[in-house]
């Protein structure tokens, strides 16, 4: 049989259930860290709950995934997890979902990896999203997982630090209320509200556009260029606020179309 004969014969294996995003459907790529409990608690003993180091290699990794060739529009990390809006009009891989998940959770892990000097790997999951309002909902939805996390993790580790052990620490927060877990911190002499942002309600990254001092190669003479750059805030809005904050983004980029 001859090669052409063959490739044929055997890509239709490989392609048959490929699934392709329809045009004008919002794509949003989730990236979770595997196994990175152990890795962040006992292979590297990053501080609990939260660690600077770990946020800021979480940063890295996801500045890099929006520097590789894709065009993100909006990145959001949280814990272990990277969430990225693609602009609706990306038409890279042909919009093949198989495409995405590997070359996105491959180029996390690597970076990643790089960065912390040990093996680490992303799985990923795309969701596709017919409507603004619902991309708006995506990231509302992962702001405020981020915020009940932060929470429960405060006072997971508050009681693990004061003695208790993991069963009695779970046990001790089993049916507690919002308020209850607020209390349980504040008799330790820690006020929730008063953690940094990034801890409650993660960070954000998108581009902005700022101007540069040049010279002009031919005339000698200064000019101002305008250049694009990742912003990255530490400092997100918070519920209807961080939904306007989403909305705003997604019509820069209606404009530019």
């Amino acid at each position: 049989m001859k090669f052409d004969e063959l490739d044929k014969k055997m890509r239709v294996f490989e392609t048959n259930a490929d699934l392709c995003v329809l045009p004008g459907v919002f794509m949003v790529a989730r990236l979770d860290g595997r196994s990175f409990t152990r890795l962040t608690k006992e292979v590297c003993q990053f501080e609990v709950p939260f660690d600077v180091r770990f946020r800021d290699l979480m940063v890295a990794t996801t500045q890099s995934l929006m520097t590789c060739g894709f065009r993100v529009v909006y990145a959001y990390t949280e814990s272990d997890e990277i969430s990225l809006l693609f602009d609706p009009a990306e038409q890279l891989f042909g919009r093949k979902l198989r495409k995405y998940n590997s070359t996105l959770a491959g180029e996390a892990s690597a970076q990643f990896s790089i960065k912390l000097g040990h093996p680490a790997s992303f799985d990923c999951r795309i969701s596709q999203l017919p409507t603004s309002e619902l991309v708006v909902d995506y990231f509302r939805w992962r702001n405020e997982d981020a915020a009940r996390n932060a929470l429960n993790s405060s006072c997971y580790w508050t009681l693990r630090k004061d003695g208790l052990n993991e069963q009695q620490a779970t046990k001790r927060l089993l049916g507690l209320s919002v308020s209850q877990k607020h209390e349980l911190l504040f008799q330790y002499g820690i006020n929730f509200n008063d953690l940094p942002k990034w801890q409650k309600r993660g960070v954000g990254l998108f581009w902005e556009q700022y101007e540069k001092r040049a010279i002009n190669p031919i005339t000698r003479e200064p000019v101002t260029a305008r250049r694009r750059r990742i912003r990255t805030e530490f400092e997100l809005p918070m519920k209807d606020q961080y939904g306007q904050f989403i909305r705003t983004l997604l019509q820069q980029v209606v404009e530019r179309e």
